[in-house]
């Protein structure tokens, strides 16, 4: 399907029946087993005749809220076949988190893995139907449930914004999404295939791990290994060498985390790695390459575009970039009355695609300050060179501007991170004794490091020999960790009160 879809579609009926000839091939492999791709249609169809039965009915909401396992997907899928629209929840966040969540989305059923019960215990009562075994509830269904008679613009299910500040924001995609981000991206720019094995520490609660996981290798007859755990060096080696993937996504923190460990493997089975969610330092990417032969496609996407719209390309990769625009998707940015910025100056990036969400539910004052007719407002700032590449420069709020100049917290933080004591960093805003805003880091030193103020002069230093010396940190503060959101941002804000 390399054109738009037709008008009668059902994402999951369309993702299946690519598949159809592929019975017996293997379609996820996780911790308890593996599955054909015969057999997960059966299974989503168990799941979508058993919501049928429950009385859940089309264009009403199931929180989802499961670990990576092979359930996952059958569960996301069954209820799109049924017509009924899956909410994918971030398995990390707290039981206040949950109910805002269930209440906001007015969901009628609950699938949530047993080990996530306790989050939801008091919750529990105010949810019509939970579904806690999800083997017993496909038991109830049967082997085949047609497809709901849904359009490629209806509603097919929901991604919550990661919420950085204020409430999460219920994201609406619609079917014809899922199908349109791997024909637009998966094939012609990852150049994802059928004997691939995929896997993906980035989680399938969110719109880069949605797609890394199922609807690209579905979209391509490809294998994908689940983790549910935690995707620690430990839990990411162990999958690497036992199973040999052939694709790779993380993102940059997971990247550095890998390089640093002690454990890294001697050889690795892959062809293709990507980061997104955060951008990717040049000095990371290009020992990442040093070390293991395999460039790191760095891009970005969002979760109203729902994938990547923006990437660097095999063989053409530029470290320190963010690539170029994926086909079929036109990028602006402007300043800010709106006018296009020269080449190389910043802008606000806006985005015009496909796979834009309908907007955000119940928030139509938010929903129009980000679509805004066919364009897409980011949030993030970039610049664009005369080769057409991007280059990132931080969130439209996380912008400094000092001695009356912009400056990128994201390009400190990678000069930061090129020093060898260094594991990460995060820089935020802060006023001297004038009031005038300078840059501050956080840094997280690598295993075995301790931070002293002359280590602090040394960083200082080491950025100025990298940066404009305006751009240099004035004060440094040590971490164990920085905070960071489910899909591995780095969370700025909660930094901020701490600035000096």
């Amino acid at each position: 399907m390399g054109s738009f879809p037709a008008r009668e579609y059902n994402a999951a009926d369309d993702l299946l029946g690519r598949n159809a000839g592929r019975a017996e091939k293997i379609a996820y492999i996780d911790d308890a087993g593996s599955c054909t791709f015969g057999e997960l249609a059966r299974r989503v169809n168990r799941v979508a005749s058993a919501l049928r039965r429950l009385g859940v009915q089309p264009e009403q909401r199931v929180l989802v809220a499961m670990l990576d396992t092979i359930d996952w997907p059958v569960v996301f899928l069954g209820a799109i076949r049924a017509g009924v629209i899956p909410v994918a929840a971030n398995t990390l966040l707290t039981t206040s988190d949950y109910a805002y969540m269930l209440e906001d989305s007015r969901a009628r059923a609950l699938f949530v893995s047993p080990a996530l019960l306790p989050q939801f215990a008091p919750l529990l009562s105010s949810v019509e139907h939970v579904i806690s075994d999800a083997a017993a509830f496909m038991a109830s269904g049967d082997d085949f449930c047609a497809p709901a008679r849904t359009t490629r613009d209806d509603p097919c299910f929901w991604l919550y914004s990661s919420g950085s500040t204020g409430a999460p924001k219920g994201t609406v995609h619609v079917h014809s999404s899922l199908a349109l981000t791997a024909e637009l991206y998966a094939k012609p720019v990852l150049g994802i295939r059928e004997d691939d094995v995929v896997f993906s520490a980035a989680k399938l609660f969110f719109a880069y791990g949605l797609g890394n996981a199922l609807s690209f290798p579905l979209a391509a007859g490809a294998t994908t290994l689940l983790m549910p755990e935690r995707p620690t060096p430990q839990a990411v080696f162990k999958r690497l060498v036992e199973r040999r993937p052939t694709i790779f996504y993380a993102v940059p923190t997971l990247y550095a985390a890998l390089l640093a460990s002690a454990q890294f493997p001697q050889a690795l089975n892959l062809r293709i790695c990507t980061s997104a969610g955060e951008a990717l330092p040049r000095e990371l990417g290009e020992r990442w390459k040093a070390r293991t032969g395999v460039d790191i496609l760095d891009g970005i996407g969002s979760t109203e575009m729902l994938h990547i719209f923006l990437s660097n390309r095999p063989g053409e990769v530029r470290y320190g970039t963010t690539g170029r625009p994926v086909p079929g998707y036109q990028l602006r940015l402007t300043d800010a009355h709106g006018a296009d910025v020269a080449p190389n100056e910043v802008g606000d990036l806006w985005i015009n695609g496909p796979t834009a969400a309908a907007g955000y539910w119940n928030q139509r004052e938010k929903s129009r300050a980000t679509f805004c007719g066919e364009w897409t407002r980011s949030g993030d700032k970039y610049s664009c060179d005369a080769d057409g590449y991007y280059t990132f420069a931080g969130r439209s709020d996380d912008m400094l501007k000092v001695s009356g100049i912009y400056v990128s917290p994201v390009e400190v933080e990678a000069a930061l991170a090129s020093h060898d004591a260094v594991l990460e960093a995060a820089v935020v805003g802060a006023e001297d004794a004038e009031k005038l805003v300078k840059p501050k880091a956080f840094v997280v030193l690598k295993q075995g490091g301790a931070g002293s103020d002359e280590l602090k002069g040394v960083l200082q230093q080491h950025v100025k020999g990298r940066l404009a010396p305006y751009k240099y940190p004035r004060w440094i503060e040590f971490v164990p960790e920085l905070p960071k959101t489910a899909t591995g941002k780095i969370q700025r804000f909660r930094l901020r009160p701490q600035s000096v």
